[in-house]
């Protein structure tokens, strides 16, 4: 079941937005996320919290400023997807303008699942020898493997923001503003967030040790386009702190000052970087990064963010855009399976799903899940072939169901079937006997059951009602674009009841439409949906600027549609 619901907001808190000088439509939609000041709306540097309100963030600023004085060897061990390979390209680009002697290695996923295990430490001495581990996005959970490292005598500076288990590990710091007792106001910062502040932090130290002053300190704004991109790509929320963030990035990348490997990806997406939008970063820059540690291995993705050469840039960036073509093809033959795995699936019966192919690729369930949840509005787990006897699987969830602690609820209830698990609200990541699916599979619907009403199960198309008539402009689309929409901070959907014109079905699965309201007509387009509409329907829409023969027009791209 689908409907439409329209966004509350309080009069008198658009009125003051208004006041402040805040666009009228935008007022209303600003409102109804909570925004209730025009400062929020921020984009400048200056206007970022201060590093010093996480916890820990001094101690390894002066640990670091040390050991950049003593010229000890780092190493930073990375996560494989987007948000780790940003991370990653940001502490080596920062660390190594700051004087740090530093390396990286990033573990192939297949061989050796995530996070700082003992045998990544073995991996990084045998390869790297190193004196320090600095971890990005990654080492919040990984208590064996930083006893490993201790074991051998080599510090680790934890940088992660995911969430910690009941005990955190022996690190010699630990900066992650998920920790307990960091009271830092946001919590949403990527991976790549949280080590854009250690360097922050690192620099500001290192100043007041004399090392170099306001003018001669390296530039750390250069490195917020990979910031940007990694924010995006990991959908986390789009707090005012994180929009400050992306909207910087976003500015680099609209005037040119990008990195080759960033400006490379734009090229092979086909998208125009002085256009850039977060939709971009999210849906055609990350993917071809994320490919490279989905299918092959994420080193060639951080070769790309760290190479200056534009040339090696290109051809990396050419390679990434051919693994994904092949993560695409590889991810429609896993949805068609589990399409015909789910035949009877009646979501009257189930709160969950949790399925499994033998032929399924690691590297993609966690795409499959996320498609099979949208499709069901079910949270989702989809498994595939582990190491001997244990299959692993990458869920994804609804608002209302929180992934991470309903699989460490599992844990608790069925403590033999669950090996190891971890993520956050939305995503997450587990690994599990493969004789146990069954007992799992109940397990995690007894939690769905529990937890999610049948009101949770409904998807509702949230909108921010009707749009007046002189706002279908593709100056009003302007406005908008200037905008950074996310995660957590929806785009603007509107909605209304038009006369159904004409609708044609293009390439046997989109609904062309010309609909008219108020004697205006306009073109529309609904993705995925082939159904033909009534006469007159009420319409859920984003607003799109359609450029064709040099002419742009206002497009309406349809969420959902009903009978009106």
């Amino acid at each position: 079941m689908i409907r439409i619901a329209t966004r509350a907001y309080a009069p008198h808190d658009a009125d003051r937005l208004i006041a402040d000088g805040v666009h009228p439509v935008l007022a209303r939609v600003y409102a109804a996320r909570g925004l209730l000041h025009a400062k929020e709306l921020q984009s400048e540097l200056n206007s970022l919290i201060a590093p010093s309100g996480l916890l820990h963030i001094d101690a390894a600023a002066s640990y670091l400023a040390d050991a950049i004085a003593a010229q000890k060897k780092m190493v930073i061990v990375a996560d494989y997807d987007c948000d780790g390979a940003t991370a990653c390209a940001v502490g080596l680009r920062g660390l190594r303008s700051l004087g740090a002697h530093v390396d990286y290695i990033v573990p192939n996923r297949f061989e050796y699942g995530y996070g700082l295990t003992p045998e990544i430490v073995e991996l990084t001495i045998r390869e790297k020898a190193p004196d320090i581990i600095v971890t990005v996005d990654n080492g919040i959970a990984s208590i064996d493997g930083v006893a490993a490292a201790k074991a051998r005598g080599i510090d680790v500076v934890v940088t992660d923001h995911h969430l910690p288990g009941d005990a955190l590990p022996d690190a010699r710091v630990i900066v992650n503003p998920n920790q307990p007792q960091c009271g830092f106001p946001s919590k949403n910062l990527a991976g790549v967030g949280v080590m854009f502040y250690v360097l922050l932090a690192l620099r500001a130290e290192m100043r007041k040790r004399g090392v170099f002053d306001a003018q001669t300190q390296p530039r750390l704004d250069a490195l917020l386009d990979l910031v940007a991109l990694g924010t995006v790509a990991d959908v986390v929320k789009l707090d005012a702190n994180n929009r400050i963030l992306v909207a910087q990035g976003l500015k680099r990348m609209r005037s040119g000052r990008m990195h080759a490997g960033i400006a490379a990806l734009f090229r092979a997406a086909g998208r125009e970087a002085r256009r850039a939008t977060p939709f971009d970063l999210g849906f055609a820059v990350g993917p071809r990064l994320n490919a490279a540690g989905r299918l092959a291995d994420m080193s060639l993705g951080i070769e790309c963010l760290t190479t200056d050469d534009e040339g090696r840039a290109w051809a990396i960036a050419q390679q990434l855009d051919g693994i994904n073509r092949e993560r695409r093809d590889i991810e429609a033959g896993m949805q068609d399976t589990a399409l015909n795995l789910l035949d009877d699936f009646n979501p009257a019966d189930r709160r969950t799903i949790a399925v499994f192919d033998p032929s399924w690729h690691q590297g993609v369930i966690g795409i499959v899940a996320s498609r099979l949840k949208d499709k069901f509005y079910r949270p989702t787990i989809t498994f595939a072939p582990g190491d001997e006897g244990f299959i692993k699987g990458s869920g994804r969830s609804i608002p209302g169901f929180h992934l991470r602690d309903a699989l460490d609820l599992v844990s608790k209830h069925a403590p033999s079937v669950i090996t190891k698990f971890g993520g956050h609200a939305m995503a997450a990541g587990l690994t599990i006997h493969a004789h146990a699916l069954e007992a799992f599979s109940e397990a995690f619907e007894a939690v769905g059951r529990d937890w999610l009403t049948q009101n949770q199960l409904e998807r509702v198309i949230e909108t921010d009602g009707v749009l007046e008539d002189a706002y279908y402009s593709v100056q009003f689309i302007g406005v908008m674009d200037d905008q950074v929409w996310g995660q957590g901070f929806a785009p603007p959907v509107f909605c209304d009841r038009f006369r159904v014109l004409n609708q044609r079905i293009l390439k046997e699965k989109h609904l062309k439409l010309l609909l008219e309201k108020d004697g205006q007509k306009y073109d529309a387009i609904w993705f995925g949906h082939a159904d033909a509409l009534p006469d007159y329907a009420r319409v859920a829409f984003r607003l799109d600027a359609n450029e064709y023969n040099g002419v742009t027009k206002v497009q309406l791209m349809v969420e959902h549609a009903e009978p009106a």
